[in-house]
């Protein structure tokens, strides 16, 4: 194994720590993101704030296993465009939204090389 494959995991771990946060922070104040998102014109914010909550729980999980995390990467990577067009797009929330891009940078990365070899997807290929 290749010391590439390691930093691989790493990668993916990290990115992973930011969307299970999010998700605990949803579910632990609930009421308060579903507030923040109607203020900010969302109509149906419990429904789309209960959808972030597993859109970023399940793609986290795919992230740190290496399970099916091309389209898991993919599918966050759509997350984050809208997310950050709709909440962070004003001129007051420039670090959010250079955050968010630089996230977008590392997900589609992952999209494009795959999990690598310690994963789960990196199992299923054969040797």
């Amino acid at each position: 194994m290749r010391k590439g494959e390691f930093l691989a995991l790493a990668g993916r771990l990290l990115l992973a720590v930011i969307f299970l946060a999010s998700a605990f922070g949803k579910i632990t104040n609930f009421e308060a993101t579903t507030r923040y998102m109607e203020a900010h014109g969302m109509p149906g914010a419990p429904f789309f704030c209960a959808a972030a909550i597993v859109l970023e729980a399940f793609g986290a999980i795919s992230l740190m296993l290496g399970y099916m995390v091309r389209w898991a990467a993919a599918v966050l990577v759509a997350f984050l465009v809208a997310v950050t067009w709709i909440f962070h797009s004003s001129p007051d929330q420039r670090i959010q939204l250079l955050k968010n891009l630089a996230i977008m940078g590392g997900l589609l990365q992952v999209a494009a090389c795959g999990a690598g070899e310690i994963s789960l997807d990196g199992r299923e290929r054969p040797r």
